[in-house]
């Protein structure tokens, strides 16, 4: 005898969501709070212009992941609770629209840094993964923003061109999103490995110990943007699991 398909309340699948929603602002503030303290804390602070060219590259992760991962998180979730039940639709594009224009000038602003910081220690630009993979997601993630603005704003495309190009704009995002999240985990690995290959940070020490912390923060905010993104509907798979 096959079991009726049960569907969960909506109110159940709302504090669901929101449950995921609140991970992600959490998680979005550990990221921030322990990559300022690597940065403030351990590496001497953060500065455009210093004697201490260090601090001119500190500027560099906080920006870069404050930039793609926390505000660009966000403005993946900006169609989702509580917006969703207290904004309109066109309100919540507008505000998905700005908040990745703002995520995508903070990481312009952290990427400058690091050319400088190159510049002024005659240290070569683009020789690594992180770098050409930092490059690709910048650009990737304007392209991005770019079309999204052509097709869904200004001037717009025709609406069933809309509909059909809503799902490829999603999924495109979620792929940039992500990009993003591995580049962050290859600048992480990266700053430690030359640290410790040159002996200034100690491999078991609290300065490895923290930035491994804070790259796992980071990929477990990526995760929970996705999982808080994707729309998991189990009632199409109920004829499945049906006895």
């Amino acid at each position: 005898m096959k079991a009726a398909a049960a569907t969960a309340p909506p109110a159940t699948a709302s504090r669901a969501l929101g449950a995921r929603t609140l991970a992600v602002h959490l998680l979005a503030v550990t990221a921030t709070a322990l990559v300022l303290l690597w940065c403030i804390g351990f590496r001497g602070g953060l500065a455009f212009r210093s004697a201490n060219k260090q601090q001119i590259f500190n500027v560099h992760p906080p920006l870069m992941l404050i930039g793609f991962l926390v505000i660009g998180g966000e403005a993946i979730l900006a169609y989702l609770v509580p917006l969703r039940a207290t904004a309109t639709r066109a309100a919540r594009k507008k505000a998905h629209l700005a908040m990745h224009a703002l995520a995508l000038a903070v990481a312009g602003v952290g990427v400058y840094a690091v050319f400088k910081y190159h510049a002024e220690t005659k240290i070569p630009n683009l020789y690594s993964l992180h770098a050409w993979l930092g490059i690709a997601t910048v650009g990737l993630y304007a392209v991005q923003w770019l079309a999204g603005f052509l097709a869904f704003f200004f001037p717009g495309a025709a609406p069933e061109t809309r509909r059909s190009a809503v799902p490829w704009h999603a999924v495109a995002g979620l792929l940039v999103f992500a990009l993003a999240v591995g580049t962050a985990q290859l600048g992480f690995l990266e700053k430690m490995t030359f640290l410790q290959t040159a002996h200034i940070v100690s491999k078991y020490g609290a300065e490895a110990l923290l930035v491994n912390c804070t790259a796992v923060v980071v990929l477990l905010l990526g995760v929970a943007v996705v999982l808080a993104t994707v729309d998991v509907d189990k009632t199409r798979h109920a004829a499945d699991v049906a006895v």
